[in-house]
């Protein structure tokens, strides 16, 4: 129902220089429901009215004087916002009909007329008209609400990066080999792994470890990374290099992609040291 209805309501040109054809179309469309036709007998109008109302259907005769109807449809080509160029050509020609869809008619009605054949044609591209204009928008709805969400997203990992940041010492995430591909914070120190500056693509290099830390500890966080368990305040015991005592304590998380598959660890740290 809800199609019949909007199908009624389609915007209709008629353009011929001929006013009795004019005036038998506009009739019959008027009689079969249609509310929104209008007409013109000046081919060289129909671009600028296209531009201004967006027709949702133009019965177009290909043969009128100042402009036929092939160049109409080449001034439409430029007139109309989407791909999709509404034209069904009317034309008493066979041998024009062929050409009229090679230059962009969507379908063509034959002269003299078939008024069964006319509401035929015409409600039936009126509904693939109307269902593309809903596929569309229902498109541009999408990518609308793909940016928006994808805006979201950005909003709500800088928002977790800086919530993150302010409850912790420092902030980190590794790729599926254990690679440092995002840094905040000393985590050479935390993690007793050497960190050098981010590189242009924000990934962080990495060298060898420093000593002094509880290898006992260090074997059994690398035991639950490895079966890629989260671990939660786990404390890092280290001997600087001047004999005392430094802690640490480390939070993280796996992470993984759609298909579930690893691709890496994110976490924060603080140190202990100075509220012991």
């Amino acid at each position: 129902m809800t199609m019949s209805i909007d199908i009624l309501a389609a915007s209709i040109l008629i353009v011929d220089d001929q006013p009795a054809n004019v005036q038998l179309l506009e009739q019959l469309l008027l009689e079969a429901g249609y509310s929104h036709v209008s007409s013109t007998m000046k081919p060289d109008e129909v671009c600028a009215l296209h531009r201004k109302n967006q027709y949702d259907l133009i019965l177009l005769d290909l043969q009128m004087p100042v402009m036929d109807g092939f160049q109409v449809m080449e001034g439409l080509k430029t007139s109309t916002i989407d791909s999709y160029l509404p034209v069904i050509v009317l034309t008493a020609q066979p041998g024009h009909k062929l050409h009229a869809l090679q230059a962009g008619a969507k379908d063509f009605i034959s002269k003299p007329f078939d008024l069964v054949e006319v509401k035929t044609r015409i409600h039936n591209m009126l509904e693939v008209r109307l269902l593309y204009k809903k596929l569309e928008n229902y498109n541009q709805e999408l990518e609308a609400t793909v940016a928006e969400r994808t805006a979201e997203l950005r909003e709500s990992e800088a928002r977790y990066r800086s919530l993150t940041e302010l409850a912790s010492d420092w902030y980190w995430e590794q790729d599926e080999s254990g690679n440092f591909t995002k840094v905040s914070g000393p985590v050479l120190e935390m993690l007793g792994i050497q960190v050098e500056p981010l590189s242009a693509e924000g990934s962080a290099s990495q060298v060898a470890p420093l000593g002094g830390w509880n290898e006992a500890e260090r074997e059994a966080l690398r035991i639950t990374i490895a079966e890629r368990q989260p671990f939660l305040d786990y404390v890092f015991h280290r001997v600087g290099a001047d004999g005392g005592q430094q802690i640490y304590q480390v939070s993280g998380e796996p992470m993984f992609d759609r298909a579930s598959r690893f691709i890496g660890y994110r976490g924060i740290g603080v140190e202990l040291t100075a509220k012991h």
